[in-house]
């Protein structure tokens, strides 16, 4: 039974009753409109307190989780539950009006005593549902209740679309007027109502000075029995349900299907709603939060009460008003008699219905409806307000009884400003600012105290827009602020300045135009060319148009000859008259001077010969005069015309325009969007003229976004995640960045403060990377001059999640108009996208989108590819590619883009779009062209939508949310899931088994069968054997490999590179953002964590660090949890904050993090000198047992303890090398504990990668430490290890890393000929093992032992594969050190491979790249390579810029050679800037001087300092102490550079050594200009390969200039 009455409630005819009364749906009314019924009942008005109030909280929510679906469930909560009690009672609701509504009970005469009485105990009823309630969002909700009964009459009118209804009368008027008196709680009985109902039974109190009463409560008689009443009352309801149907609400839930009862009830129902029933998929669409315009129409007659005389008189308006919003996609939603005249609800923006131009539309339609009712027979007073904002759109009331409604702030001040500014059409702000339109146009009124609105704002009339021009106010509409620079379009003025050059000297017109969407600042662009156009040889006259413009015949050559004329500044007819005599006398016969009265507005008087003139005639003398004028003016002075928002010209404006232009040298420069319809033929000919210059506009650079906001902020630096969300989310567009810009402000998400110093600021977790975006310097100066500073920064309010802010509505509603011109399809497809989120891959979306096939979902994406609302890509690798190329910001096309659709034909668009389909078939990758586009489209759906999509993206992305294939598929952090149970779906354990064997683990069953076999010592290296025998053995056994791999045995090289990058931002990232929206936070939190340990493996610490912070506050929300899961996850979470900040050179911060996360890892490290020694000796004798004894057998550990393992041996290898970095002497001790317990972790873990790594960083350890013999023991035992390695799988891998980090460690040890055989084999072999992170990594470093052995061949080939790869992989580390080995060439080389200028403009360029930004070393290395280039050329304002940004590095130590180098380069930086403080004999020289001299000192006794740095930071004390007069140590340090390049083999520090010593002790004068003509002479790597020269280094080398002064001090 439930079964079909459900399929009978799914009829259209069904849902299409539910949005209408019983009065309607069972009606029997004549097609003729208008028509009149009479009729008897009670009106019952209910009027519902703090929806609006609530409506205006979920509005301006902040976050994009605000969702209308909360608000739509409080308000159908109560509104439902009225709807009920009436029904119950047999009411029927005639109209929902916002948050109140309004029921009748019709019955004849006679019986309305008794139904008053049952009416009254129904409202009794409904206020006792309100009592004690008090609603989930904490406003207090209550009604009031209004009775009235008497005749009725019902009004139907409409047109053949569109049919509506009222009731109006005198019964309608007292239920308005006692709602009126009613206050909260109350039931108010009209005076009639009180007159007609049977008193006795009902208790009252009066109103003073009223006939109506309020009820207090019943009072029947003892023997009355209400059941029996209530059954009696019903039997007079026509359509109450009874018998078979007694348990329904409403007897038209079971409608049959009528087809031409269903036509007749479609016209009652808004299209949109028609539109709902029809398409399933969209159901629950249209309830939202939307921007939409109001416009209110009242319409007061002058003989009110008589339904036959209104009746025709709302027949005509209702006709004219929907034909006029028809035009414009407007809809009327309501129409209702008010206590005066009969009232429309107008509202344009419905879901689904947004169009371009709304506000404009609304407005012209306000105007347009105000004519025409103002001239209909028998309406007194036309009154419209307009206001604009955000409302909710939504289905209000029960299921069975409904209606799709506005409520909102926005819909009380159209209403409330249509009553208190009778006759006229009023706006409010909102609308006056969004319409863009001349303020000529309106006039700000009085402002009134209006009921229930407690800030309108200010309110304007619009006065029309047929109005006489008024000269003088059409100016440009963009104010051009003297101290603000035009930003980002440098490139589009210098078109200007070209084209004017030309057309001032070859005396021929030009024409120069700026296309661009709304918002790119093609106002700005003229508002500057207006400026630098203004001379005394020519004159600039610029006008801005708009859209009603358009509709003016000849009204841009209007304006712009009443500037010619002079006539914009004249304030009286007269006075332009005038001026006109004394210009056109020599031109025109006096008789044809009325020719120019409409024109301009003058009175000349009408001669006979132009009073029989055709209007085509006139039009001709009219052209010629104006054309004759101009030829004359340019003859005195050149014409410059400036017109804004040319798009807009009229078509006998461009008639004129081309024709002056073929006649008269005159330039016209032009801004203007792209025609939305083809342009008139005029208009296309001066497009395509060759005179014509066409620059497309794009977006603007990254850095001129960030210059805006400093300058709008008046601050000098803002966060880079601000930077970033607003760069991103504004795509460039400058309108879009100061909406965004806005929207943060109006929540008071910005903070301004005093900018810190560096060496004030403590550094601590929260703010280590708090650094600020700054201002271009250049443009600083500029704006503020030198003397002024901007003393502030931006900073963000705490917690803010800038990517979960709703858009700004703005925004928002272009999205929407972008959004309602697709097909449903289309929309469905877009919002199932914006769920995923900003980037998607097709796979998810085609899960997502119910009833598709594959076919489709591809045609539809390429259609919304084409109409740019996504990009697509086939890989990550394309994708980031893309998101870090900036486009030009503009384009020359010679021809508007407007043209092009012209020139194909419809088969070549059919072609074209196949072609497309079939691109988007080969990409794996989908983004949003627009951020805001997906937030928009995710704001559509409703709460429980989004969480069953969520969780539909959540079960298909969990599938593969860890490592690629390539990479065993395992976790970021090792064993992860082992720990955590994150599983969404239930699993069996045979599934769970294959999953592990997937992952490359093994089962239970075979770990028990699988004992590892602990490293003995082995035969491989007897223990006399030399170490050239080791050496040879080695390389021979890395060649064999090298064979190996490149034979055809597919099990050892990988088929496919690394997607990790892509896994992590198509599928973790995204899964993780599910995850948090599904409130799984240990999920979530599980996730977050792994995205931070993906990116520290792509060195990215900035993203590691935000995914920490997210992770943090996760973490923070279940801090009660005591499970190992959560310890675990806390250790983790700490383990890399730690590594990030390792990464970052905060030492103390690192120390700090990495202890705390031993700890909660159940593996304290010693914080006191009795613990040190304690777990020493521990650590010691476990060592032992594990190296030099055989171990016994044993199981493996579990995963669980696996994973705790990988993470006490991540954090040992960190701590040893920071407790190495610090010089207190003890602090060594706990270095080598730590590298101790490293090994012996490792070796717990039974893996041989984490065995091998740990013996070599050991080794480290122990070099670097000075423990002479001890090393090479733990060289030779990795070595040993790998030899016995499996080669497939991780084990090839293995044995390439060992390659890779035993090369590196003999060039930091000095050893450079081994360091290149080695290296040169491990980038062969991870060049095989397609694996270009490691090999980007080799390269780096193997181009450094190569640089010092001066192989140069080598060397350039090396940087060539570098380059390569950098470009290939779009890797901008390897990118840093390409240049940086370049600058060093040109330094210390001798020759130039790629020019300073070429190194410089790469470092402007990326200086802000996230990655670099925060990587300790190469900056440094980078900034101080610039500073020594100028420090030898002299140039001491330069070095002090790039000096003091090295400098602002020096603090971030790492014990990594990266930093080492880079130190070296800054010492050697202000090393030079000491020999000039000297020379000039500056105060502080000598104290510079000790303090250099010190660092440098200690920078070689520090155990982190590799050896290979010494011979440099040996020659630097060598110089300074020869600086300072210390001949004695100057040789002594000398001495020891010279024997340690010799041991070493550093062929490029001795050569260059002996350069200097001879140098120094010789008598030749120094010379300033040393480096200058060195720099001259510096020949390319190409000139010396082709012409086969041997390289004369000792003449390109610098030479460190001595002072001539004995003693300087």
């Amino acid at each position: 039974m439930s079964t079909q009455r459900q399929a009978l409630q799914d009829r259209a005819i069904v849902k299409l009753a539910a949005h209408l009364p019983d009065l309607i749906v069972y009606g029997d009314f004549s097609p003729e409109r208008h028509s009149v019924d009479y009729f008897d009942g009670v009106l019952m008005f209910v009027d519902i307190s703090g929806f609006t109030a609530m409506t205006e909280k979920f509005s301006t929510a902040m976050y994009m989780d605000r969702g209308a679906e909360q608000l739509v469930e409080i308000l159908n909560y109560y509104i439902s539950a009225i709807v009920e009690k009436v029904l119950i009672f047999g009411g029927d609701i005639l109209k929902f009006a916002g948050d109140s509504l309004l029921a009748l009970w019709k019955v004849e005469r006679k019986q309305l005593k008794n139904i008053i009485i049952l009416v009254i105990k129904c409202s009794l009823e409904i206020h006792g549902l309100f009592e004690n309630q008090e609603s989930e969002e904490g406003l207090d909700i209550r009604v009031k209740i209004a009775l009235s009964a008497g005749h009725i009459t019902m009004l139907v009118f409409g047109d053949e679309t569109r049919n509506f209804f009222l009731v109006i009368g005198q019964a309608v008027d007292d239920v308005r007027l006692a709602q009126n008196m009613a206050q909260m709680n109350d039931v108010i009985l009209s005076p009639n109502c009180w007159q007609l109902c049977d008193r006795s039974m009902v208790e009252i109190e009066s109103i003073p000075d009223e006939r109506a009463v309020k009820v207090n409560f019943l009072k029947p008689p003892p023997t009355f029995n209400f059941d029996e009443f209530f059954t009696k009352c019903m039997t007079f309801m026509d359509y109450y349900p009874s018998g078979d149907h007694k348990n329904l609400l409403r007897l038209a839930c079971i409608l049959e299907s009528n087809p031409e009862l269903e036509l007749s009830l479609q016209k009652y129902v808004m299209e949109s709603i028609l539109k709902q029933i029809d398409d399933r998929q969209l159901r629950g669409y249209l309830s939202e939060l939307h921007p939409v315009t109001i416009v209110f129409v009242n319409l007061i007659f002058k003989e009110q009460e008589k339904a036959e005389v209104i009746g025709s008189a709302i027949q005509d308006a209702c006709v004219y008003i929907n034909s006029v919003l028809r035009v414009f996609r407007g809809q009327i939603n309501k129409v209702f008699m008010f206590d005066k005249g009969c009232s429309f609800l107008c509202v344009f923006g419905f879901p689904g219905e947004k169009a371009p131009d709304e506000v404009i539309h609304a407005l012209e339609s306000a105007v347009d409806i105000f004519d025409f009712c103002s001239h209909v027979h028998k309406i007194r007073t036309v009154s419209i307000g307009v206001a604009s904002g955000i409302v909710f759109c939504g289905i209000v009331g029960h299921s069975v009884r409904h209606e799709y409604t506005v409520i909102g702030q926005k819909v009380n001040i159209a209403a409330r400003m249509m009553m208190y500014y009778p006759g006229i059409v009023t706006c409010d702000s909102i609308t006056y600012n969004g319409s863009n339109l001349p303020a000529y146009f309106f006039k700000e009124l009085p402002k009134k105290v209006m009921k229930g609105v407690a800030d309108s704002g200010p309110v304007y009339q619009c006065l029309g827009f047929n109005e006489k021009v008024m000269f003088g106010m059409t100016y440009l509409t963009s104010n051009r602020n003297e101290d603000y620079p035009l930003l980002g379009r440098d490139e589009e003025i210098k078109y200007f300045t070209c084209t004017m050059k030309e057309f001032l000297v070859r005396n021929c017109s030009r024409v120069l135009m700026y296309e661009g969407l709304s918002g790119y600042g093609k106002s700005q662009i003229l508002k500057e060319i207006e400026r630098l156009a203004q001379s005394k040889n020519h004159r600039a006259i610029a006008i801005a148009l708009n859209k009603i413009s358009f509709h003016q015949n000849f009204y841009t050559i209007q304006i712009l000859m009443a500037n010619v004329l002079g006539l914009d500044s004249c304030r009286h007819y007269k006075e332009r008259q005038s001026n006109l005599q004394n210009k056109v006398k020599t031109l025109l016969n006096e008789k044809f001077y009325c020719i120019l009265n409409d024109i301009f507005h003058v009175q000349f008087p009408i001669s006979r010969e132009v009073s029989t003139m055709s209007t085509s005639r006139r039009q001709k003398h009219l052209e010629a005069l104006f054309m004759k004028i101009l030829k004359q003016t340019v003859k005195e002075k050149r014409i410059i015309f400036l017109i804004d928002e040319g798009q807009f010209v009229d078509s006998a404006s461009w008639a004129f325009l081309e024709e002056l232009i073929r006649t008269v040298p005159i330039f016209i420069v032009m801004s203007l969007s792209p025609f939305l319809d083809t342009p008139c033929d005029a208009a296309s000919t001066i497009m395509k003229n060759r005179n014509t210059t066409y620059v497309t506009l794009g977006a603007v650079q990254p850095k001129d976004i960030r210059n805006k906001v400093c300058l709008d902020l008046n601050v000098s630096g803002i966060p880079k995640e601000l930077n970033s969300y607003l760069v991103e989310g504004s795509c460039g567009i400058p309108f879009y960045c100061e909406e965004l810009l806005k929207n943060l402000d109006h929540h008071r998400v910005l903070i301004f403060q005093p900018m810190e110093s560096k060496e004030k600021a403590n550094v601590a977790w929260n703010n280590m990377f708090r650094n600020y975006t700054k201002i271009t310097e250049g443009l600083k100066i500029a704006t503020l001059g030198h003397d002024k500073k901007i003393k502030e920064v931006c900073d963000l309010t705490r917690d803010v999640r800038l990517k979960n802010l709703s858009p700004p509505a703005s925004l928002k509603e272009i999205s929407l108009v972008q959004l309602d011109s697709m097909s449903l399809s289309h929309q469905m497809l877009v919002r199932c996208a914006a769920i995923i989120g900003l980037t998607f891959t097709p796979d998810l979306l085609f899960e997502m989108l119910p009833c598709w096939n594959l076919k489709m979902m591809i045609k539809a994406l390429a259609m919304l590819v084409k109409s740019n609302i996504f990009y697509c890509f086939r890989n990550g690798k394309e994708l980031r590619m893309a998101l870090k190329q900036n486009p030009a910001s503009f384009e020359v096309l010679y021809r508007s883009l407007s043209l092009k659709p012209m020139e194909g034909m419809p088969c070549g668009h059919q072609e074209a779009l196949r072609e497309l389909e079939s691109e988007v078939i080969e990409c794996h990758i989908f983004r949003f062209c627009r951020p805001v586009m997906q937030k928009t489209a995710y704001e559509l759906w409703l709460k429980d939508q989004k969480k069953a999509m969520h969780l539909k993206c959540a079960c298909f992305l969990e599938e593969i949310a860890h490592k690629c294939k390539r990479c065993c598929s395992g976790d970021f952090i090792p064993y992860h899931h082992f720990t955590v149970d994150i599983r969404l779906n239930t699993l069996d354990m045979d599934t769970i088994r294959k999953m592990a064997k997937s992952q490359g683990f093994k089962v239970e069953e075979e770990i028990i069968f699988s004992k590892i076999e602990i490293p003995m010592k082995s035969e491989i290296f007897p223990e006399n054997i030399s170490s050239e025998e080791i050496r040879e053995k080695v390389l021979s056994f890395f060649d064999v490999i090298i064979i190996k791999m490149r034979s055809s045995e597919a099990d050892i090289i990988p088929l496919e590179s690394c997607q990790c990058e892509d896994i992590l931002e198509v599928v973790t990232m995204p899964l993780a953002h599910h995850f948090l929206i599904l409130g799984e936070k240990n999920k979530a939190l599980y996730y977050f964590l792994e995205i931070a340990s993906a990116y520290l493996i792509m060195n990215d610490n900035y993203m590691a660090y935000v995914y920490l912070n997210e992770g943090e506050r996760l973490l923070k929300t279940l801090r009660n949890e005591t499970s190992w899961s959560h310890t675990f996850e806390s250790a983790a979470s700490y383990s890399l904050k730690g590594q990030v900040c390792f990464n970052m050179g905060q030492m103390r911060l690192a120390r700090k993090m990495l202890r705390k996360a031993l700890k909660l890892l159940n593996h304290n490290f010693p914080s006191n000198f009795i613990s040190l020694f304690l777990q020493t000796h521990v650590e010691s004798n476990r060592l032992f047992h594990y190296v030099d004894q055989q171990a016994q057998e044993s199981l493996p550990p579990g995963k669980k303890r696996l994973a705790q393992l990988y993470q006490q041996t991540t954090c040992f290898s960190l701590l040893w090398r920071i407790y190495s970095l610090n010089d207190f002497f003890h602090y060594k001790y706990y270095a080598h504990l730590a590298a101790m317990m490293q090994v012996n972790s490792a070796l717990e873990t039974q893996d041989n990668f984490q065995i091998i790594k740990a013996y070599l960083d050991y080794s480290v350890h122990q070099q670097l430490a000075g423990y002479q013999g001890m090393w090479s023991k733990y060289e030779v035992m990795a070595i040993e290890q790998i030899m016995n390695l499996p080669l497939k799988g991780q084990g090839i891998e293995t044995v390439t890393y060992v390659a890779d980090t035993l090369g590196f460690k003999k060039f930091l040890m000095g050893h450079l000929e081994l360091a290149i055989d080695l290296g040169s084999r491990a980038q062969t072999m991870w060049g095989l093992l397609q694996n270009p992170n490691r090999q980007y990594s080799v390269l780096c470093w193997l181009s450094r032992p190569l640089f010092l052995r001066n192989r140069h061949t080598q060397l350039i080939q090396t940087l060539g594969w570098l380059w390569d790869l950098s470009v290939i992989e779009e890797h901008i580390l390897s990118k840093a050190f390409f240049y940086y080995a370049c600058l060093d060439i040109m330094l210390y080389s001798g020759f130039v491979y790629r020019s300073f200028e070429e190194c410089l403009e790469f470092i402007h360029q990326s200086e802000d790249n996230r990655i670099l930004n925060f990587h300790s070393g190469i900056l440094l290395g980078l900034y101080s390579c610039l500073a020594i280039w100028y420090a030898r050329l002299q140039d001491w304002d330069c070095f002090h810029v790039f000096s003091n940004k090295a400098k602002n590095l020096v603090p971030r130590k790492t014990p990594t050679p990266v930093y080492s180098q880079g130190i070296c380069r800054y010492l050697e930086g202000q090393v030079l800037y000491l020999q000039k403080q000297i020379e000039e004999r500056s105060e502080w020289a000598q104290d510079t001087g000790v303090v250099l001299l010190k660092n440098l000192e200690t920078l070689v006794a520090q155990n982190t300092t590799a050896i290979i740095f010494h011979p440099r930071l040996y020659h630097l004390m060598a110089y300074v102490c020869l600086l300072m007069g210390n001949e004695q140590n100057c040789d002594l340090f000398l001495n020891t550079a010279l024997q340690l390049s010799e041991t070493q083999g550093n062929v490029l520090e001795k050569c260059w050594l002996n350069m200097n010593k001879e140098w120094w002790y010789s008598s030749s004068e120094p010379s300033k200009e040393q480096w200058h003509q060195t720099v001259l002479r510096l020949p390319s790597w190409d000139k010396v390969v082709f012409s086969k020269l041997s390289l004369d280094i000792q003449r390109n080398k610098f030479l460190m200039r001595v002072n001539i002064l004995d003693n300087p001090f």
